[in-house]
């Protein structure tokens, strides 16, 4: 009898302390979880893969941050969504934002996702070497200024002229292998997708990298996180909690690629998992690369950019560099 009447005092006794830290865990401040959506420009692919790690570890809730990650449909303006308030943030690139201020837009970047240009023009078996191998070519791409601007300095450099380029408009369903043995003769390519791709289907691409040009066309931040102007100013708070939370994704990213390939897959099981897996591997470094921390932006790669799009009729009047972009919120560690 003595026996479990001690029994049951220790049962007692256990169940007491369990409500009494129960009692106390309610007790404790709990964020408040605030909605905020990130909109993609393109499905979910190696440049989005900071955003999938930091909403896998529970970073954004963390930060009090409900994420919703909005992929595009058709014709997603991310800039006007983002503008507009539809969206609280989007990633983008910083070509379009320049434009996009000059317009009017009250957009922001508030990181850069790749610290420089990882893109190129691509061709199979063109004999394309340099710029001034486009003389003679048929580009394919998507009509915009921007594209002959990018090209006319690129062969102005190596004393080329664009003029003798033959621009064809590209559909983007169509197979990048295929167009560039049937239909075109080199176009633009982001090498840390579709540059690794080729090499996985065993397919040798000439490239001409844009880093080789960066004394022709300045280096640009390409992707980059951005917000809007009165997001900033209405509620700080909110714009530093996601900048933080993401900015962990990426440097996480960075630093476990093999882990950071996983969790991209397991949101975006559409995805070839060894594509995947090696476009990682090969961008991971190039997150941070010679920056000082994650997400960070100089005043002079926005400017140089901006001083170029304006001398090549890009944009209509000089840019403000300065209000473009804001370091402010990222976490400096």
């Amino acid at each position: 009898m003595n026996a479990n009447r001690k029994m049951l005092r220790s049962r007692l006794l256990a169940i007491a302390l369990g409500l009494m830290v129960l009692v106390a865990l309610w007790g404790l401040p709990v964020k408040a979880q605030r909605k905020a959506i990130m909109q993609l420009e393109w499905t979910p692919n190696t440049n989005h893969t900071g955003i999938y790690v930091a909403l896998d570890k529970g970073w954004y809730a963390e930060e009090g941050v409900d994420l919703e990650i909005v992929t595009p449909g058709s014709d997603t303006n991310v800039l006007a969504l983002v503008a507009a308030g539809r969206a609280h943030f989007g990633v983008s690139v910083q070509e379009y934002t320049t434009s996009a201020r000059t317009e009017g837009f009250p957009v922001v970047s508030v990181a850069a996702i790749v610290q420089h240009n990882t893109s190129g023009f691509a061709s199979i078996g063109r004999g394309i070497k340099t710029a001034a191998d486009f003389e003679g070519k048929r580009y394919g791409g998507w009509m915009l200024p921007l594209e002959r601007a990018i090209l006319g300095s690129m062969m102005a450099r190596d004393g080329a002229d664009v003029d003798k380029v033959q621009f064809v408009s590209i559909p983007g369903s169509i197979d990048l292998i295929t167009l560039l043995t049937r239909d075109i003769d080199f176009t633009w390519i982001y090498y840390g997708w579709q540059g690794i791709e080729a090499q996985l289907r065993g397919v040798e691409l000439d490239i001409v990298m844009m880093n080789d040009y960066f004394d022709a066309v300045p280096d640009y931040y390409t992707p980059i996180l951005v917000t809007s102007e009165s997001l900033i100013e209405t509620d700080p708070d909110l714009v530093g909690a996601v900048v933080r939370a993401t900015a962990r994704g990426y440097t996480y990213a960075a630093q476990n690629p093999e882990e950071a390939a996983e969790i991209l897959l397991k949101y975006a099981p559409e995805n070839d998992p060894a594509l995947v897996r090696a476009s990682q591997k090969w961008l991971s470094p190039r997150y941070i690369d010679d920056a000082p921390y994650f997400g960070h932006q100089r005043l002079e790669v926005w400017q140089a950019f901006g001083d170029w799009m304006y001398s090549n009729g890009l944009i209509q009047e000089p840019f403000d560099a300065q209000a473009a972009f804001t370091n402010e919120f990222l976490p400096k560690d």
